[in-house]
């Protein structure tokens, strides 16, 4: 009986989200859901999530967050976790975009922190000069070829960017197989 149900309002469901996305309601009840972050330390990164073959190419005027790349069409999401691991803003981009390219977007929307993090793809002298603007510590690695080096790398607390993994992980856990 449940799924008789379901069959005949998935469509008022599927309207109903497109309205609220549209709206940006789903992002009003996201940033009323964090309360009180814990600031010390914030952590971003980006995942790429693959898209449904059917996902684009429809006529649209609006922004689809959906880019071609060698695994097919896929978004990308930017995310930005408390000391805690629970996430405190986040943007979806084309599958193509590159970490260093949304983090000045992503790094302006965050509350002000004691340190960010982030990994080697988020090198790059204007982000780290945005984040020490901002009044934060950039820990952030330099990639293999710099001449500046990692000395003043804080290695202990980069290990604690599995943080902004683990809600990855727990995100892809509500996928929906590929048909």
């Amino acid at each position: 009986m449940t799924n008789l149900v379901f069959e005949k309002q998935w469509n008022a469901v599927y309207k109903r989200f497109n309205d609220w996305s549209r709206k940006e309601k789903l992002m009003g009840i996201f940033n009323a859901l964090v309360v009180d972050p814990d600031l010390e330390w914030e952590f971003i990164d980006g995942s790429i999530v693959k898209a449904h073959q059917h996902s684009s190419g429809a006529a649209c005027e609006q922004e689809t967050a959906i880019g071609k790349s060698v695994a097919g069409n896929t978004s990308k999401i930017h995310m930005a976790v408390d000391a805690c691991g629970l996430p405190i803003h986040f943007s979806v981009t084309g599958g193509e975009v590159h970490d260093c390219k949304e983090a000045p977007k992503l790094v302006a929307e965050l509350p002000k922190g004691d340190y960010i993090v982030a990994d080697r793809g988020y090198d790059s002298e204007a982000l780290r000069l945005q984040i020490k603007d901002k009044g934060a510590v950039p820990v952030i690695p330099r990639k293999k070829n710099s001449t500046r080096g990692n000395d003043e790398m804080d290695w202990c607390l980069y290990k604690y960017r599995h943080l902004v993994e683990n809600v990855f992980a727990r995100l892809k856990h509500f996928r929906a197989p590929l048909v």
